[in-house]
């Protein structure tokens, strides 16, 4: 190096003397944006290394940011979960409370309306078994409670006791395939043995294929059995349809559909009548009758003769007298009057000759 240095000593400076002389010169030079030559040369050449420290300042801190917000984030969507859980549960548990409430007013109701008298429970377990409708409930032989009694709901029938224990009992639900309780129809008044299926559907046997049984027709207890008062809700026909020997009738039980918490024991019950068919409590808005016509041959009014016509037997009665007056019949007496002539008008009553006002005393 220091030999080339040494042989091209004056060479190297001269062009060490133009590179000089230019650099002065672009100092010096101003572009058509009034912006020095060597500024321009100086940008020209830092732009790239500056890009490329702009580009990993930016991502690395953007990366750090964007961590750091989604830490914060993942922490508020923690919480917001937890907040949102706390109020489902309130929400949950609001609920039950309130239907709660409804139950036991709805219960409060029944228990005043009712003339069997009854006694309040509440579910508090259930049996085992793969087939078993048995349930537990809060009262038991020390409040009154014996074996064989109904259970009832506001909706409809529920099951029976099957044991009682001091301050426990077991209820048997009408879904159980050991139930059997004396149903009727409220439309037809069939007669049928309930029994339970296992499942949410029971069966209504021992009735004749010929019998009159629809579906959406109401059935009732009948009292036969000795245990349910007569004439409370059983369920609503579901099915209904022609079997072997008698007719297979499938009914929801309405006194469990809904669920059962709150049940209410008959301690002694009262027998009711069962309501008829269509019976409704909406009142019927009727208008009232058409003014009768002056034709003869259509609806006369006989208020103005003082004579009260109430139905159409009475107007066709008047129509034939004045047909047998109008030919000189008796009736009761021999022949048969002519009743294809037009009968003659109602004689009308005389007017009162108008009253001429009496002369003022002086």
């Amino acid at each position: 190096m220091q030999f080339l240095l040494r042989r091209y000593r004056d060479l190297t400076l001269l062009v060490l003397v133009m590179v000089s002389q230019l650099l002065l010169l672009a100092w010096q030079v101003r572009t058509g944006q009034d912006v020095r030559l060597i500024r321009v040369w100086a940008v020209s050449g830092i732009m790239p290394l500056a890009r490329v420290v702009e580009f990993f300042r930016a991502n690395s801190v953007g990366a750090i940011k964007e961590y750091v917000v989604l830490w914060d984030a993942k922490g508020e969507n923690r919480e917001l979960k937890e907040e949102v859980g706390k109020l489902r549960m309130e929400n949950h548990y609001l609920k039950n409370e309130l239907a709660t409430a409804d139950r036991a007013r709805a219960l409060a109701v029944f228990q005043s309306s009712s003339p069997s008298k009854t006694l309040a429970a509440r579910l508090i377990g259930s049996a085992t078994g793969a087939n078993s409708r048995v349930v537990y409930i809060d009262r038991g032989s020390n409040s009154g409670v014996q074996k064989g009694m109904a259970v009832v709901t506001p909706s409809g029938i529920a099951g029976k006791i099957v044991a009682s224990y001091p301050g426990v009992s077991q209820m048997m639900l009408v879904t159980d395939p050991a139930f059997a309780a004396g149903v009727i129809s409220r439309r037809n008044k069939v007669l049928g043995t309930l029994k339970g299926q296992g499942s949410n559907v029971t069966l209504v046997d021992y009735v004749q294929n010929e019998e009159d049984v629809k579906e959406g027709d109401w059935f009732y207890t009948s009292g036969d059995d000795r245990i349910f008062p007569k004439g409370l809700p059983v369920g609503q026909v579901r099915l209904s349809r022609h079997g072997r020997t008698f007719k297979e009738i499938h009914i929801a039980p309405s006194g469990i559909q809904d669920g059962i918490e709150e049940v209410l024991i008959v301690l002694d019950g009262v027998h009711q009548s069962i309501p008829e068919a269509g019976e409704t409590s909406q009142k019927l808005h009727m208008l009232e009758r058409p003014p009768a016509e002056s034709s003869p041959d259509k609806m006369i009014d006989f208020s103005s003769t003082g004579s009260k016509v109430a139905t159409d037997a009475d107007q066709v009665m008047q129509k034939y007298r004045r047909i047998g007056a109008a030919q000189g019949h008796e009736y009761g007496g021999g022949g048969v009057p002519n009743f294809n002539i037009t009968p003659p008008p109602p004689a009308a009553e005389p007017k009162p000759p108008p009253q001429t006002p009496a002369p003022k005393q002086p």
